[in-house]
């Protein structure tokens, strides 16, 4: 695997760590790009909206905890699949997807989140 596929995993697990564990604008400071592209439909577009959600999330739920599961780079994308345990044990997967500039620098993300359900018809897990 190629350094900057390597660093732009290392740097998507590092941004949504921080991001997550309540401190966005230091990690918008670090991992972000001269632009910022989001997809997902609850936060804002560009990088402060993005601050101000993870910043209320923080403070609304600080014993919310995630686990990395697993981490998919290739070309300028960076594919990373979570487990999240909220408050009340509710527990969700994620799939989020970063697309990089050729800094190293985050400058778009899409994502898709699902509760873990009771009942598997399969009895796999979603990890």
């Amino acid at each position: 695997m190629s350094n900057d596929l390597v660093r732009n995993k290392n740097n998507a697990i590092e941004f949504y760590r921080m991001s997550y564990m309540g401190n966005p604008a230091k990690a918008v400071d670090l991992y972000v790009g001269d632009e910022y592209i989001q997809h997902n439909p609850l936060v804002g577009d560009g990088v402060m909206p993005f601050i101000e959600y993870f910043e209320k999330m923080a403070k609304e739920y600080p014993d919310k905890s995630i686990e990395f599961v697993r981490s998919v780079a290739e070309g300028n994308l960076v594919a990373l699949h979570t487990h999240q345990i909220w408050p009340n044990d509710d527990e969700y997967v994620t799939m989020d997807f970063f697309r990089f500039d050729d800094k190293g620098k985050i400058i778009e993300h899409w994502d898709s989140l699902q509760q873990i359900p009771d009942f598997s018809a399969n009895g796999n897990t979603m990890y």
